[in-house]
């Protein structure tokens, strides 16, 4: 595989990660009525998500490639 089919495949996973991060983010919202436990939950998800992009973006930096949001 070469480097610019592997950037692009990284690009498009760290788009998902980041629809997936804020999709997550915004559950917290709804689970916020649901309780305690719930929104708990949600916001641990959440961060695991947040995680995720972060990893992503990063690696993406370190091979020279910067996406403007």
């Amino acid at each position: 595989m070469n480097s610019s089919v592997a950037h692009a495949e990284l690009i498009a996973i760290l788009k998902r990660a980041q629809a997936d991060a804020a999709h997550k983010l915004g559950l917290i919202k709804a689970a916020a009525n649901k309780g305690t436990k719930a929104a708990q939950a949600a916001t641990e998800t959440a961060a695991n998500a947040v995680k995720r992009r972060d990893s992503y973006a990063k690696k993406l930096d370190n091979l020279g490639v910067s996406l403007k949001d």
